[in-house]
């Protein structure tokens, strides 16, 4: 199983890094809706439509972010869509989180598929936009999730129990603790405070998220940063109780060792909107 997972992480590296670096974004807009027409398929998929209707949502998916592409949308400020998708995704994932899989289950599968479409679309323009501000400022914003994620992995390892007898969302991910997302949020601010110290963006010729936060004051650094924090947990637990109506542990086995796009992204979906937010406003 590790090996499976080495191996399929080295084969996805090899695609995203010369995309990423390479001097035109459209390369790496490309890659990057190839993934995110593979997580609208995993999605129709886990709302149960059949093989047919999951490929044409996949599908429509890629057509509506060519479309996107070809009217010019990426070079457009859009920081009314980053408030209003950063605003659903605030107010739908505490009401998911709070109903749980009941409550999402009750939820039509026309409006489940739109909105996942929805939160897909908004995620490639702001990778897209991201890439196209500048690398430093693409990798400051995945680095944060990173971050959070190996943090709290480690700190719910080592601390999990220790200081709430409570887990942190029982019903939809027994293994998540209180003490792994407060240990997340810590490692953060310590990842943004020291990507600002070592003023990255002078090689990379951009800001990057953290000093566009911290350019408004340190405070507000620090508060941007836990909360984009928070939100990926929330990103991270919202599709797991998703794959827990479904019935299912991965989203597909389109990554072997790792499950599915959705699997690899599920924190990203509300951090890319929020961040190009923050840090473009």
């Amino acid at each position: 199983m590790l090996k499976q997972r080495v191996i399929t992480a080295l084969l996805m590296l090899a695609v995203l890094l010369p995309a990423v670096f390479y001097h035109r974004s459209e390369v790496f807009a490309v890659v990057a809706l190839v993934l995110i027409a593979a997580a609208a398929w995993e999605w129709a998929r886990l709302n149960q439509c059949g093989p047919l209707v999951s490929l044409m949502v996949g599908g429509f998916c890629a057509l509506l972010c060519v479309l996107s592409w070809y009217a010019g949308l990426l070079s457009m400020p859009l920081h009314t869509l980053w408030v209003i998708v950063g605003g659903a995704w605030v107010i739908l994932g505490a009401w998911l989180l709070y109903g749980g899989v009941g409550v999402w289950s009750n939820v039509p599968r026309s409006l489940r598929l739109a909105g996942g479409l929805g939160a897909l679309w908004a995620a490639w323009v702001a990778v897209t936009q991201a890439r196209m501000i500048g690398v430093n400022f693409l990798f400051s914003v995945l680095v944060l999730v990173w971050v959070a994620d190996i943090f709290a992995y480690f700190f719910g390892r080592a601390l999990g129990g220790r200081f709430f007898s409570r887990k942190l969302a029982p019903s939809i991910s027994p293994g998540k603790t209180w003490e792994g997302a407060l240990g997340g949020m810590m490692g953060v601010i310590v990842c943004a405070f020291v990507w600002r110290s070592l003023d990255v963006s002078m090689f990379m010729g951009v800001a990057s998220v953290y000093t566009r936060l911290g350019n408004v004051n340190l405070a507000f650094m620090v508060l941007a940063v836990l909360f984009l924090s928070a939100m990926s947990i929330v990103g991270d637990l919202v599709e797991s109780l998703f794959k827990r109506s479904a019935g299912v542990k991965d989203s597909s086995g389109l990554l072997p060792g790792h499950g599915g796009v959705l699997d690899r992204v599920d924190a990203l979906l509300p951090i890319l909107p929020l961040a190009m937010m923050l840090g473009t406003l």
